[in-house]
C-alpha cells in the first residue's frame, strides 16, 4: 500500500515506515513563536532548565498581533521576547516585518519540512508541502529545547479540485465551500491533502489561502503536493535549491475522499459565529456593514490586493463603511506601493495599516462597535475575535470585501465587475 503525504513525510523525518495512527519522532526543521502566545511558551522552556535552544537558527519570534504594540502590557511581552533573542541568539521578526505565517511562507519553508509554532494556523506552511501545524505552548518550548517533537501520524482526506474558478470566485470561496461541507470539526486530527486538475493552476497565493483555513475543520495539517508552481515560488524567494517534487502514491489509503467542482462554485461566505455556517453571497444582499477589513494571513498577499484594486478603482467606499487595508508583509507592502495598489486603495477611502495581523485578533487597529457587523477576509469569525462579542463578523474573499465596500452591504462581487 503506497503512502499519503503526511505518511511518506513524517516516515523520511522519523526514519521508520510511519504509517496513519503511528507514533514517531521527528526533528523539527522550524519551530516559532509570535508575540501573544510567545511568553507563555518562553517561559516554559525556561522553566525546564534547558540552557539553550536545539538550534537557534531555525527557532523564530515574531511581533505581528499586536504591532505597533497598543498598551503598556504588550509593550513589556515585546522586550521579554526581544531579549530572549539576544541572550540565546535565535531569530526575532521585528513589529512592520509581517505576519508569522506569511513570512514562513517567504522565509522557511520547503517541502518536506517539519514546522511547529504557537499559533493554529502554522498550517499554511502545508501550501509549500510543509508539514506544517500549530502546536500549545509547552510542546513548542519542548521543541524548542530538543529539537525534535513526537507525532500522531494522521488520517488523511483527499480533496479532489476539478474544473477552474470563474471570474469572481476564488479560493477563499474555495476553502469556505469545504468547511461547510466538513464541519467545524469535521476533519478533527485529519490531514487534508489537496489533488486535482485544478491544482497544478493554483497560485502559491491560492495555495496559502487554502491551506491556512483547514484548522478551521479541525485538521492537523493541510497539503499540497510539491510540483512547478512551488519550484518557482521557491526560486523567486531564492530557495531554488530546497525544491524536490512531493506527490502522494497513486495507491495510498485515504480515509475519505471529497470531489468538489470548482467550475461549479460561486462566491461564498461564512456567517456568524461559526466558520461553517457558510452561504452564497448573492443570498445575504442587503445585509449592510459597518466595517471591511482585507489582510490577515489569509488573504494579505500581493495578489489578493490586487482582486480588491481591481474592483475598487475609480470608486469610493460607502458613505459611513470603514475599509481596512493591512498588507501581509512588508515585502508585500512594497510591491503593492510599487504597482500603484496603495494609491487606489487610499483613494477609494482605504485605512492603511502596517503590515501585520491588525484587526483580525481584536486587540488593536480595528475593534468593533456593539451591534457593528463586519465584512473580514480573515479566518476566523468567532464571537468577540474582534474584540468585541456583542458585534458580528462575516468571511469572504477580497472580491467580495472590496465589492461590499462600495455598496455597504454584503455584495456578490459579479455584481459590480
Amino acid at each position: 500500500m503506497g503512502k499519503t503525504l503526511s505518511e511518506k513525510i513524517l516516515s523520511d523525518k522519523s526514519g521508520i515506515d510511519a504509517r496513519a495512527g503511528d507514533i514517531v519522532i521527528a526533528p523539527v526543521d522550524l519551530a516559532f513563536v509570535q508575540d501573544t502566545t510567545g511568553p507563555l511558551t518562553i517561559r516554559q522552556f525556561q522553566e525546564s532548565g534547558r540552557k539553550g535552544l536545539a538550534n537557534p537558527q531555525r527557532t523564530a519570534i515574531f511581533l505581528d498581533h499586536a504591532t505597533p504594540s497598543p498598551n503598556r502590557q504588550l509593550s513589556n511581552d515585546h522586550q521579554f521576547l526581544r531579549a530572549f533573542a539576544k541572550e540565546t541568539g535565535c531569530l526575532i521578526s521585528e513589529g512592520g516585518n509581517g505576519i508569522c505565517h506569511q513570512l514562513v511562507a517567504e522565509m522557511f519553508a520547503n517541502p518536506g519540512d517539519i514546522i511547529v509554532g504557537a499559533d493554529s494556523h502554522t498550517v499554511t506552511a502545508g501550501a509549500l508541502g510543509a508539514f506544517a501545524t500549530g502546536m500549545g505552548s509547552s510542546d513548542v518550548a519542548i521543541a524548542l529545547a530538543l529539537g525534535k517533537t513526537w507525532f500522531r501520524v494522521p488520517e488523511s482526506f483527499k480533496i479532489t479540485i476539478s474544473g477552474r474558478l470563474q471570474n469572481g470566485v476564488h479560493a477563499k470561496d474555495l476553502i469556505l465551500h469545504l468547511i461547510g461541507i466538513l464541519g467545524a470539526d469535521g476533519a478533527n486530527y485529519k490531514a487534508l491533502e489537496f489533488d486535482g486538475e485544478a491544482v497544478p493552476h493554483m497560485s502559491m497565493s491560492q495555495r496559502l489561502t487554502i491551506a491556512n483555513m483547514v484548522v478551521e475543520a479541525g485538521a492537523k495539517v493541510g497539503l499540497f503536493v510539491s510540483d512547478n508552481i512551488t519550484k518557482k515560488y521557491l526560486a523567486t524567494r531564492g530557495r531554488g535549491d530546497k525544491h524536490k517534487a512531493l506527490h502522494p502514491d497513486a495507491d495510498a489509503d485515504y480515509e475519505q475522499v471529497v470531489n468538489i467542482n470548482v467550475t461549479e462554485l460561486e462566491p461564498m461566505v461564512a456567517m456568524p459565529h461559526t466558520v461553517d455556517n457558510v452561504a452564497p453571497a448573492r443570498t445575504l444582499a442587503g445585509v449592510k456593514i459597518h466595517q471591511v477589513f482585507i489582510g490577515t494571513c489569509t488573504n494579505g498577499r500581493l495578489e489578493d490586493l490586487a482582486t480588491a484594486v481591481a474592483i475598487l478603482k475609480n470608486k469610493k467606499c460607502y458613505p459611513h463603511v470603514r475599509l481596512i487595508v493591512a498588507p501581509a508583509s512588508r515585502q508585500v507592502l512594497t510591491e503593492a506601493m510599487k504597482a500603484g495598489y496603495i494609491q487606489i486603495l487610499v483613494t477609494a477611502g482605504a485605512i492603511l495599516l502596517p503590515p501585520g495581523c491588525a484587526a483580525c485578533l481584536g486587540l488593536h487597529q480595528g475593534v468593533l462597535g456593539d451591534n457593528e457587523v463586519c465584512l473580514s477576509t480573515a479566518n476566523r469569525n468567532f464571537k468577540g475575535r474582534m474584540g468585541n462579542p456583542e458585534a458580528s463578523i462575516y468571511l469572504a474573499s477580497p472580491a467580495t470585501a472590496a465589492a461590499s465596500a462600495i455598496t455597504g452591504e454584503i455584495t456578490d462581487p459579479r455584481r459590480v465587475m
